[in-house]
């Protein structure tokens, strides 16, 4: 059997055009990509890589927070 597990990933706009994502329980797991979909899947194979260096490293993986996110909308 396969655990899961599922991160928190904050994806950004950039200015130039694309994405760019970060996982902030993996403070040093980051990606881009010229699409929304792109930078889903890059950002989803950083993590995966990341964590199988940890584990070749003999390092505990890091249990994902529960941090809640919400978009509030306010009048401008």
């Amino acid at each position: 059997m396969i655990n899961s597990m599922k991160y928190l990933v904050i994806i950004e706009p950039c200015e130039d055009g694309g994405y760019s994502a970060y996982v902030p329980d993996l403070p040093v797991c980051f990606s881009v990509g010229g699409t929304l979909e792109e930078t889903k899947a890059n950002i989803k194979e950083a993590i995966e890589l990341y964590l199988d260096e940890l584990k070749e490293e003999g390092k505990s993986i890091p249990i994902p927070s529960q941090k809640l996110t919400e978009l509030i909308e306010i009048a401008a």
